[in-house]
């Protein structure tokens, strides 16, 4: 009853709001990574709005408009990142905070929006803790906990130890804990863990000692981009395929915008994601088409662009059903009730008790498909799925 009457107190404010219609700008702050070392990140969530804007920047209520105020935060660094969302709000008026590559980043920011009631979607921020800290946040990326731990479940049938690598911070940390519950859950043995620096370029020594404990499966994490292909060629550089050592880990290491980078040495590679380039959802076949039409035939979409592309689709289904800007509570409890069946990744809703998102995890492999590399879909590990970690530590 209660909840019934949340989401009818929202409809009668979005209802009240439509009904003044008069001609406004609707500010949307967009925080990314478009420069530094790690700015390919950055390059997917630009990728990923430029696409949705042009093929969707004009379907908005009569005398509505929509304005994009960008800023680049350089990377992984939150008192910058705090500092700009703090300009955005203040200064700039924006409606909607939006973007993200970094959790740091996003964590840092959380907090802000919710002291400001600014409504803040998460592109591709992927900490799990992330709102617990601020009811005006949402995510339409993932959480490490979707993929890891499922594939763990998924591993232990298969392999009896394993190895673990992941990058040296909060979403790495979040990947190898929830692999290796689920992994040993399902009574395999985890002979050890490595924790690489975010700035690492060479991935050899880590490689190396994966390769000294012979286990049967290496667990990996990296937050795609570069990173993901020099950890790929020090695995074939050492032989660790040759050694009979299965290379597993979550969409990250094989992203679709670095696969052909990698070579022949990611055949094989199992990840576990919400989102490949080579499925052939009809939603998928048609994103595919306009990104290699508007950016270049030989460029695939990543996951990143994606969760950028549904970002903007959320936000103005928002403004769509609230015929502008509308009350920023309001606009919570809507965010709360979406769902959108057409996602390129299939369908997604949002959790209304935890504001994360709900999508189907896919077990692949990369094989060729017509000459190029592919994350083939193989296995679908779960349906609309929650994120695991919420639900072994709720909020109190």
């Amino acid at each position: 009853m209660h909840t019934r009457m949340i989401a009818c107190v929202a409809s009668m404010m979005f209802a009240a709001s439509a009904g003044v219609a008069l001609a406004q700008t609707v500010k949307i702050g967009v925080i990314s990574t478009y420069s530094g070392p790690t700015a390919a990140q950055g390059d997917q969530l630009d990728k990923g709005v430029k696409l949705f804007m042009k093929l969707n920047g004009n379907k908005l209520p009569p005398g509505v408009k929509v304005e994009l105020v960008i800023r680049d935060d350089a990377g992984a660094n939150p008192d910058n990142a705090k500092r700009i969302a703090q300009e955005l709000i203040v200064r700039d008026k924006v409606q909607f905070l939006t973007g993200l590559v970094w959790t740091p980043n996003a964590a840092a920011i959380a907090p802000l929006a919710a002291e400001a009631k600014v409504p803040f979607i998460s592109m591709n921020a992927a900490g799990v803790a992330i709102p617990y800290t601020s009811e005006y946040f949402a995510r339409v990326s993932f959480t490490l906990w979707q993929s890891s731990y499922p594939l763990g479940q998924w591993a232990a049938k298969k392999f009896k130890r394993a190895f673990t690598v992941v990058s040296d911070f909060a979403p790495g940390h979040e990947a190898e804990e929830a692999f290796i519950k689920g992994f040993r859950e399902g009574g395999g043995q985890v002979l050890g863990s490595v924790r690489v620096p975010l700035s690492a370029t060479d991935f050899a020594a880590y490689m190396q000692r994966v390769k000294d404990a012979k286990p049967d499966v290496l667990f990996a994490f990296n937050p795609a981009g570069k990173q993901a292909t020099a950890q790929m060629k020090a695995y074939g550089d050492l032989g660790l395929n040759k050694a009979g050592i299965k290379y597993i880990g979550t969409g990250d290491i094989t992203t679709d915008e670095e696969l052909q980078a990698m070579g022949d040495v990611a055949l094989g590679v199992i990840t576990a994601h919400h989102y490949s380039a080579a499925s052939d959802r009809p939603a998928n076949k048609a994103y595919v088409a306009a990104y290699k039409k508007e950016f270049g035939a030989k460029l695939s979409p990543g996951f990143m662009s994606v969760g950028a592309y549904d970002a903007m689709q959320l936000i103005f289904d928002v403004i769509n059903a609230s015929k502008g800007a509308g009350d920023p509570q309001a606009t919570m409890e809507y965010i709360k009730r979406y769902k959108n069946p057409n996602s390129p990744r299939g369908p997604i809703a949002i959790d209304p008790n935890t504001r994360d998102i709900m999508q189907n995890e896919y077990l692949r492999e990369v094989r060729k498909v017509g000459g190029q590399l592919a994350n083939v879909e193989i296995e679908v590990l779960g349906n609309m799925v929650k994120d695991p970690w919420k639900q072994f530590n709720p909020k109190k």
